[in-house]
């Protein structure tokens, strides 16, 4: 500790290392919100995959227009569309982590950060609208 008199308050102690207290690095005060919307969309996923598997079961030997007749019905596309974007916002922020841990390349990381924010909206994107044409067909 570099100031006794904060020990002797009792305030908490630096565990920062002196090269860290020197470029006031500390935490991001964001990993607790990451933890737990992984841990939400974990749950949401979990809640709807039975749904899911539920559905597609179904569509066996089911026909175009009997399988577009049940994904027409609004609580199927809106279970659907709540899946999609659990799922991709549950998969951003798992490789997220990925990137973080194991790229030591600032650039490369900054830039595989913005292609996975790109390519998770896209997708996320391309499934919502996938599924408002088939829901919305006249």
């Amino acid at each position: 500790m570099s100031d006794p008199s904060k020990a002797a308050r009792g305030a908490n102690p630096d565990f920062r290392t002196p090269i860290g207290r020197a470029r006031g690095l500390g935490s991001a005060k964001s990993g607790t919100a990451h933890f737990w919307w992984q841990r939400v969309t974990s749950v949401v996923l979990a809640l709807l995959v039975p749904w899911l598997v539920g559905t597609l079961v179904s569509f066996i030997g089911a026909d175009l227009v009997s399988v577009q007749a049940t994904l027409a019905v609004p609580l199927n596309a809106i279970l659907l569309a709540a899946f999609v974007l659990a799922l991709f916002w549950h998969a951003k922020l798992g490789m997220q982590v990925v990137i973080e841990d194991y790229v030591h390349t600032r650039a490369v990381e900054v830039t595989l950060q913005i292609l996975l924010t790109f390519a998770c909206a896209a997708g996320a994107l391309a499934c919502i609208y996938s599924i408002a044409k088939i829901a919305l067909l006249p």
